[in-house]
């Protein structure tokens, strides 16, 4: 769907909210959207780092778009469905066996910041604005949502952030933990992408043991205990460690495959 855009670039791949004109606001045709598309670049063994963003330089994405709300989320019954909708789509995300990063230049707000905390990692532009403002619209966010935010930046600000609605700047988010880094807004996308071609280089068996466990660790994730001890034990057997060892050894790059 053309609101919702995947380009490939190499071991790339990129997820645009493609609404600029009405700052990224995110449409349930949207959320409905993103479990697929992620389905398919979690099958393509080519795509290694999936960076998801905003079209445009103002917005990541300015929420959920408010405008459907009195169709879609009109009493309890209709928001239960619209809400199991919106987890699914973040659930997906935040499932994804392999890296993602939320490159964000300006309004990071309510849906839009719940996405963005839904991926490994959070890059902003100095020109960033955060928070979540359902305090000003009498709604409650989901468990998962909330639990994501409070392990990302603690307790205490994500209380902060959630009884207040207020927005954070970015050196204020930087410092509370919710975005990993800060650039100049003429140097984010440039950055972003040239630590993605980074990680796209490394061990992906390796990497996704990494995201496995730490979900796991935070009571999330679908993988159990001996799976993961599983995963470990049968890292240690992939051609990649054999790969990895060798090319220490040679003193090269090591040329992973995931297998």
């Amino acid at each position: 769907m053309d609101e919702l855009r995947v380009r490939h670039d190499g071991a790339l791949a990129t997820i645009t909210l493609n609404r600029p004109d009405k700052h990224n606001a995110i449409t349930v045709a949207m959320w409905d959207a993103l479990p697929g598309a992620l389905a398919t670049l979690s099958g393509d063994a080519g795509v290694r780092v999936v960076v998801v963003r905003g079209a445009g330089e103002e917005a990541f994405a300015s929420g959920a778009d408010i405008s459907e709300f009195g169709r879609v989320r009109s009493g309890a019954a209709s928001a239960r469905a619209y809400s199991a909708r919106v987890a699914a789509a973040e659930r997906a995300l935040a499932d994804f066996p392999k890296p993602t990063i939320a490159m964000i230049h300006g309004f990071c707000v309510g849906g839009g910041l719940e996405l963005a905390l839904a991926c490994d990692l959070r890059w902003a532009s100095s020109s960033g604005r955060f928070g979540i403002t359902a305090a000003r619209l009498s709604i409650v966010y989901s468990v998962d949502a909330t639990r994501r935010l409070a392990r990302v930046v603690g307790p205490s600000h994500a209380r902060d952030l959630l009884f207040s609605g207020r927005l954070v700047e970015a050196e204020e988010a930087r410092a509370m933990g919710l975005v990993n880094r800060v650039c100049a807004p003429g140097e984010l996308e440039k950055e972003t992408y040239a630590y993605a071609r980074g990680l796209a280089q490394q061990a992906p068996l390796s990497q996704r043991g990494a995201k496995a466990m730490l979900q796991q660790l935070a009571g999330e994730g679908t993988m159990t205990g001996e799976d993961i001890a599983a995963f470990i034990e049968a890292a240690y057997d992939s051609a990649d460690y054999r790969e990895g060892v060798q090319a220490f050894l040679a003193r090269r790059p090591a040329r992973f495959e995931g297998r």
